[in-house]
């Protein structure tokens, strides 16, 4: 009876020792795809890096042409207006006020600020012509309206003329007193 045992032992252990070779085989397999994966893995992160570096490239270029076509824009709008009122209608002088903000006012340093100032007997409007037009444009044009006031003890009217102007723009320009010209949109 120990005899069948032992051979019924053996072949089981053969049958375990095969099966275990088996997996042992399947093990490898796996490695050698887990490492061929891996290495495209890193291709594919490769790819991402390059990828997310032309992006901001490109948003970068486009950004800056965004900026440029916005100056153009801003140049056209005030030299139109100035023809407009000044040189059609005569209704009012156009100027360009440029002063040296050494305590920092407008921009919380000494920095240079300009404005279009239309003027018409004692009637003073600051005017900033802008591509599109946010909260900050708002605030800054608030701030400019103080410091000449301050300046040239003129409380001016303040206007922005844009194309576009986000609808929390025009909130704050209501709160503040600054009339808007342009389009609201939802942004």
């Amino acid at each position: 009876m120990e005899f069948r045992y032992a051979v019924i032992g053996l072949l089981g252990l053969e049958e375990v020792l095969r099966r275990i070779d088996k997996n042992t085989e399947a093990i490898m397999r796996l490695q050698e795809q887990v490492a061929e994966h891996s290495k495209a893995i890193l291709a594919l992160q490769r790819s991402v890096e390059s990828l997310s570096k032309s992006i901001e490239k490109m948003a970068s270029s486009i950004q800056s042409i965004g900026m440029r076509y916005g100056i153009f824009t801003e140049d056209a709008f005030r030299e139109s207006i100035k023809y407009l009122i000044e040189d059609l209608l005569k209704e009012y002088k156009v100027e360009r006020w440029i002063y040296y903000d050494e305590k920092g006012i407008v921009y919380g340093h000494p920095s240079i600020v300009e404005v279009d100032v239309l003027i018409k007997d004692k009637e003073q409007i600051l005017v900033e012509y802008k591509a599109s037009t946010d909260r900050a444009d708002v605030s800054e044009l608030y701030r400019i309206g103080q410091l000449y006031e301050k300046v040239k003890g003129v409380k001016p009217r303040l206007l922005i003329v844009s194309p576009g102007i986000r609808k929390r723009a025009k909130e704050l320009a209501e709160k503040m007193g600054i009339e808007l010209r342009g389009t609201v949109f939802e942004i």
